[in-house]
């Protein structure tokens, strides 16, 4: 590579590195406050809340890496400009196609993290959670026994008790159940105990009051009883299904044949085929992004007033491209062989970005077509 490639690429993929860090330092601190107060509010140790939040850093570093390729292509194409960089360049003589080569191989060293993210890590990463998911959940008695404190079980359930003793025996039980959108039930009995009936557990109850709330004319039916088992085994999700999904697979497994992987894992070959070619599709959309932020700011060229109006076209420009590719998702996954459609919007924001450095590479063709119109 020239000199000027690697200064370019060098000053890329640092502009890159710093914008990926902050995004995803900012989407993992969102999604960290509800991992953890949905984890450690269940019960759970700070080391499971670490464990899961390594496990989900993979899919969240995808999302931000498009993002990420963008803004350094825009901020580095912005400097170089106000610090007439580009200007010294462009009057030696170096074409737009030309400066653009150390952009395209800055896309492509993006592409190839997302490449190795998509086809493998996160994969990988989202079957390991899956699994641990559905051991966390199938422990019903470790997250019921927790004295003094309410406790969701699973959605639309409230469970506490408020004390537990040695023999571990329940006291003052309360367990409210609104799964039912017709109606709900609230549980209270003076005692309770927990017992495990094979793959299942049973919450049996003594000296309580059933109430029975039917929620379309607004009636309530109690009942008082002396002893009455619950099972809660159904209070968790124990469906194992989830850990063999198609985006659970990592791509040489999904290559292997979709009609079994089908019959499998329960997804149907359109869903498959979305995955597996979603996966090659993401790494090109991050050529394009770069692509795109740096040939939008080439057209504008030097202004004293800024670059925004640049970078907004060229945001919108990747908001609709994102959005037509958002359209095809569905598409494919009620026809299999649609897939093609997936790559279509990255060839549109490549066919995009070589328009604009065609028509920063010939600057006067509109005065000429113009010319050729109004002459005889």
């Amino acid at each position: 590579m020239a000199r000027l490639d690697r200064y370019m690429l060098s000053q890329l993929l640092l502009l890159f590195g710093f914008f990926a860090l902050v995004l995803v330092a900012l989407f993992w601190i969102n999604r960290a406050v509800i991992l953890f107060d949905r984890l450690i509010g269940d019960g759970q140790s700070a080391l499971v809340f670490l464990e899961f939040t390594a496990l989900g850093l993979p899919k969240l570093i995808t999302t931000v890496l498009p993002i990420a390729t963008f803004a350094g292509a825009v901020y580095v194409t912005n400097r170089m400009s106000q610090e007439s960089e580009m200007t010294v360049l462009q009057s030696t003589g170096s074409s737009p196609w030309r400066l653009a080569r150390p952009v395209f191989v800055y896309g492509l060293c993006v592409a190839l993290m997302m490449s190795v993210l998509s086809h493998f890590l996160v994969p990988m990463a989202q079957n390991q959670l899956t699994q641990r998911e559905a051991e966390i959940s199938q422990n019903v008695t470790a997250s019921l026994l927790r004295e003094g404190r309410f406790l969701h079980p699973t959605h639309n359930v409230t469970f506490y008790t408020r004390v537990i003793d040695q023999d571990g025996v329940l006291r003052d039980v309360f367990l409210s159940d609104r799964r039912d959108p017709a109606e709900g039930v609230i549980y209270t009995a003076a005692e309770a105990y927990l017992v495990r009936n094979g793959a299942g557990t049973t919450l049996i109850m003594v000296d309580g009051l059933a109430q029975r709330l039917n929620r379309t004319d607004k009636r309530l039916a109690t009942a008082n009883f002396r002893d009455f088992s619950f099972d809660i085994s159904s209070l968790v999700s124990e469906n194992a299904s989830g850990i063999q999904s198609a985006p659970n697979l990592t791509t040489p497994t999904l290559m292997m044949g979709w009609q079994e992987i089908a019959e499998r894992t329960g997804d149907s070959e359109g869903v498959i085929a979305e995955e597996v070619h979603a996966r090659f599709a993401q790494p090109l959309f991050c050529i394009v992004a770069a692509l795109i932020g740096f040939a939008t700011l080439l057209v504008g060229g030097f202004s004293r007033f800024g670059v925004w109006r640049e970078i907004a076209v060229a945001f919108a420009l990747l908001i609709a491209i994102d959005g037509i590719r958002g359209a095809m998702v569905d598409t494919v996954r009620s026809d299999a062989a649609n897939w093609p459609l997936l790559y279509v919007p990255s060839l549109i924001g490549a066919a995009i970005a070589a328009a604009m450095l065609w028509h920063t590479a010939n600057p006067g063709w509109l005065a000429r077509l113009r010319r050729r119109r109004v002459s005889p």
